[in-house]
């Protein structure tokens, strides 16, 4: 149900493209779990965020050249190598370490997501526009019913975000000037990177992205067009 005018601007807007991680899937809990049913003895919240923070790291190691271009499932694996004694796992075999990894294949979408996702689908195109690799969101939108229109990934532009290639790539894609494509992140950081190349951007409210023992602070803050609690909030904004 619309509960606000959409902006009068939206009607110039083409494409939402969606940040995934923390956006519109619950990596955290997840994760959590996923490892209370597979290795109870270990703290699911920790093992899920110190597998997180190797992700920054990683990407970095590319992006400054140290290592060749490196899909997502490949940097996970080589955090996840390197936290397993930590958590007293370091005797897993191959095999499952390979399925530990792909829980990132098997994320949930945030409970309202799916829905919301359907309702902007009968006005907008939309895709994702993710770090993770292609692979990976369309097995996760495989199991998860995630509606994309289409799936849009660094993997596509051999860059992370927030380089500009991302964004703008998606312009390109779709033949459209960058303010007629909407960034859709719950990440400040890569909204910033999107306005910075013209996009419209819309930031979403995910207070417990890391968890309930970590919320985050989802206080407004200034350049986005919109601010939203939730995807299906976004929906009403929009006017879907």
């Amino acid at each position: 149900m619309q509960t606000d005018a959409a902006p009068p601007w939206t009607t110039s807007v083409d494409v939402l493209a969606f940040d995934i991680f923390g956006t519109v899937v619950d990596w955290h809990g997840s994760i959590a779990r996923e490892m209370q049913q597979l290795y109870p003895q270990v703290d699911g919240d920790a093992f899920a965020l110190a597998w997180r923070a190797g992700y920054r790291p990683a990407m970095a190691r590319v992006m400054s050249g140290e290592l060749g271009w490196t899909l997502i499932d490949d940097l996970h694996r080589m955090v996840l190598d390197a936290i397993l004694p930590r958590f007293g796992l370091e005797h897993l075999d191959a095999p499952a370490r390979r399925h530990l990894n792909r829980v990132w294949h098997r994320l949930d979408p945030w409970p309202e997501a799916v829905a919301a996702l359907q309702r902007l689908k009968q006005r907008f195109i939309l895709t994702t526009l993710s770090n993770g690799n292609l692979g990976l969101l369309t097995r996760m939108a495989k199991r998860a019913g995630l509606p994309w229109d289409c799936v849009l990934s660094a993997e596509v532009f051999r860059a992370y975000k927030p380089d500009p290639a991302t964004y703008l790539g998606v312009a390109k894609v779709f033949e459209l000037p960058p303010a007629r494509v909407m960034l859709v992140a719950a990440h400040h950081d890569d909204l910033a990177g999107a306005r910075a190349c013209g996009l419209r951007t819309a930031y979403v409210e995910r207070p417990l992205e890391f968890g309930a023992r970590q919320p985050k602070d989802v206080a407004p803050q200034p350049g986005n067009d919109l601010h939203c609690r939730d995807l299906a909030a976004l929906a009403d904004r929009l006017g879907c």
